[in-house]
């Protein structure tokens, strides 16, 4: 009976589900039904709202575009106008100048016509003149009794006799100029030469003289057959030469170094008095050391008073060996200390690195110090050991083009160029003594003091200028220039110098008075 009314129940349950599941289904499907009309006349309403809201859109903007439409006309019409107008201007304006046009070409044939006329009376008056120059030219033939063609050739004859005397004179000056040239420039390369390699030419920059206290010292240097004079030569790597100078030897050596320390061997030896081959080689040895530490010392010292600071200690010995260096008589390292201050002032005049200036003013000749060891010249030996060790590429490029007069080079090789000319062109700096160089402006000044009218000549410029104030009552413009070509022609004659000396004649009228 439970499992039949437990049945019971439970079939009961699935027909009332069932019952009710269809009554919700109706429901449901009533209300959606209701939903779905209430949507699709929203969307109507909607759709409805937004094409009047176009069609106002559309309806604004093309009264906008025809608004802007008539603005764009009203301007184009008014540019029209407008050029319209400058057109009919430059109408007028063309038809005046037309006008005007035509109105000077009539008055340019006017012209073109009295001009034919007055050439025609022209070539009139030249055929008249013609026949006058024909007559005049037969009556001198007949005074002269020449034709005019031999005249002529005469003249030309004449003219080319001058030409031919002028052209000698010239080519004379060339000539004594170039053997003068050629013979100093010879005599450079020889005395350079020198101080590089060995040859047949001796000069003072090569040999160093010892004293001797007597004669008898010079059987001690030789020694016992000869070994005492070959230890030194093979201790110091230079000749020793005794000859039949009275106590005196000569120490000989392209190498300015070596010489020096042979020279200070062989006094201390002959001081000592002990010569022998032990003895000579400890005492070279010695001194060579010596030497060693003067040139370091010297080359720090030259670099410190220069106020050029850290360089290579191999540049600084480079440096103060050029102490024992010299080229033409002057020695290279004090040519080089003047080089570098004179660099350094013309680079503070110019306003460029005053330190850099100095620096490749100094260094400029360290080459000396090794071209009688090394190929080639001493710019580029000393441009090469200043790139080794360390150097900047404008004190290389100053340093390897200071000898070069080339449009390459750089303001500041340039600089050196100009300082290292003035520091060997000064006088007295090189072989020319001071003596030598006062007499000769002595000479320049007596010859154009010996010329009537000169008041006062000064000569100037070391000597390559004089210039010469001639008095006003004696000597006229015309006669100044001739006292000028004159005192040209004797010092040509009576002087010999190098290079050109410019003459410069002054005459000048001074009036003066006094306020009473």
């Amino acid at each position: 009976m439970m499992t039949l009314v437990m049945l019971g129940l439970l079939v009961l349950g699935v027909l009332l589900g069932y019952v009710l599941s269809r009554k919700l289904s109706r429901k449901k499907r009533e209300s959606s039904e209701s939903l779905s009309l209430r949507i699709v006349d929203e969307a109507k309403k909607e759709a409805e709202t937004i094409k009047k809201e176009s069609v106002l859109q559309a309806k604004e903007n093309l009264l906008k575009v025809k608004t802007e439409f008539e603005k764009d006309t009203r301007e184009r019409k008014v540019e029209l106008d407008n050029l319209e107008r400058r057109l009919r201007s430059k109408e007028e304006n063309i038809d005046k100048r037309i006008d005007a046009l035509s109105q000077k070409e009539t008055n340019i044939e006017n012209r073109e016509k009295s001009l034919i006329h007055k050439e025609s009376h022209l070539n009139e008056k030249h055929d008249r003149l013609n026949r006058m120059l024909d007559e005049q030219k037969e009556k001198l033939e007949k005074i002269a009794g020449i034709s005019s063609e031999e005249a002529k050739n005469h003249l030309m004859q004449s003219m080319e006799a001058a030409a031919k005397r002028e052209a000698a004179t010239i080519i004379r000056k060339i000539e004594e100029e170039t053997k003068r040239v050629a013979d100093k420039t010879s005599r450079e390369i020889i005395a350079y030469a020198i101080q590089r390699y060995s040859g047949e030419f001796v000069a003072e920059n090569t040999v160093s003289v010892v004293n001797l206290p007597n004669d008898e010292m010079k059987g001690r240097i030789i020694g016992r057959e000869g070994r005492n004079i070959r230890a030194i030569e093979a201790a110091t790597g230079i000749d020793l030469i005794v000859d039949d100078t009275p106590e005196a030897v000569v120490l000989s050596s392209f190498d300015p170094i070596r010489r020096e320390v042979a020279r200070i061997s062989l006094e201390r030896l002959i001081t000592d008095g002990r010569i022998h081959p032990g003895r000579i080689e400890d005492i070279v040895k010695k001194v060579r050391a010596e030497i060693d530490v003067i040139i370091r010392e010297t080359g720090e010292r030259t670099s410190f008073d220069a106020g050029v600071h850290d360089i290579h200690p191999e540049i600084i010995y480079l440096l103060g060996s050029l102490r024992f260096r010299t080229s033409f008589s002057q020695n290279v390292l004090q040519h080089s200390i003047e080089v570098a201050h004179l660099t350094g002032m013309m680079a503070a005049e110019l306003k460029m690195n005053v330190k850099e200036a100095k620096r490749a003013g100094l260094l400029h000749d360290i080459g000396k110090a090794l071209d009688h060891k090394i190929e080639g010249t001493h710019a580029s030996i000393g441009a090469d050991h200043a790139k080794r060790f360390g150097e900047s590429a404008q004190i290389v490029q100053a340093i390897a083009t200071h000898h070069d007069d080339g449009r390459t080079n750089t303001l500041l090789g340039v600089l050196v160029q100009a300082a290292d000319s003035l520091s060997a062109a000064r006088p007295g700096a090189r072989r020319e003594m001071l003596e030598t160089y006062v007499k000769r402006l002595e000479e320049l000044e007596s010859i154009a003091n010996s010329f009537s009218g000169v008041d006062k000549c000064y000569a100037i410029q070391a000597g390559r200028e004089i210039r010469i104030l001639v008095e006003n009552e004696k000597i006229s413009d015309n006669d100044a220039v001739m006292l000028c070509k004159d005192i040209i022609k004797k010092i040509e004659t009576d002087l010999t110098y190098p290079g050109q000396i410019k003459v410069t004649v002054i005459r000048e009228t001074r009036v003066s008075d006094y306020a009473r």
